[in-house]
């Protein structure tokens, strides 16, 4: 969580599993893709900078946050990946809109952990404004790429311990 005392991009790199021979698959939003593709960089080099390979990094597409979890579902049947992560941006505005859509993706994301036995990360934006997913994809609060590549290799690393 990116708080005024914690940023997104900040961690122990020491803490961080190596990369080498774990294949990841990122499954970008189209929707709000100047914010969603920050999102990307973030998280694809910093897969890079902890040994995976850019050939064992699957990006994948979808028209919005809503159909991620479709999206993550097929990384997972279709292919060989140890990790998904799910990246996205949720922005208010005037309708319930955003409270279904974050609900939706929260929940899909949350039944995709339960089952399969692949770790799938959540690493979508939900803001109030545009300027406050800006902040937290590469601006004043860090990206939340960051963190979701980080959180995937230390998931898969868990799950490995236990396989």
């Amino acid at each position: 969580m990116s708080t005024e005392f914690h940023n997104l991009s900040s961690y122990d790199a020491s803490s961080v599993p190596d990369g080498t021979g774990i294949k990841i698959g990122i499954v970008v939003s189209e929707w709000n893709s100047n914010v969603t593709n920050k999102l990307l960089e973030g998280a694809y080099e910093t897969l890079i900078k902890f040994g995976v390979k850019a050939d064992d990094i699957i990006v994948e597409y979808v028209p919005g946050s809503f159909e991620l979890t479709y999206g993550t579902k097929l990384l997972i049947e279709k292919t060989d990946v140890h990790a998904v992560i799910m990246l996205g941006c949720v922005i208010q505005g005037e309708t319930p809109h955003f409270t279904y859509v974050c609900q939706s993706v929260t929940h899909g994301a949350t039944e995709l952990n339960l089952k399969y036995d692949i770790p799938v990360i959540f690493g979508v934006l939900t803001t109030n404004t545009l300027d406050q997913a800006k902040a937290r994809a590469g601006g004043r609060h860090g990206n939340k790429g960051d963190e979701a590549a980080i959180t995937a290799l230390k998931m898969v690393a868990l799950n490995a311990k236990f396989s």
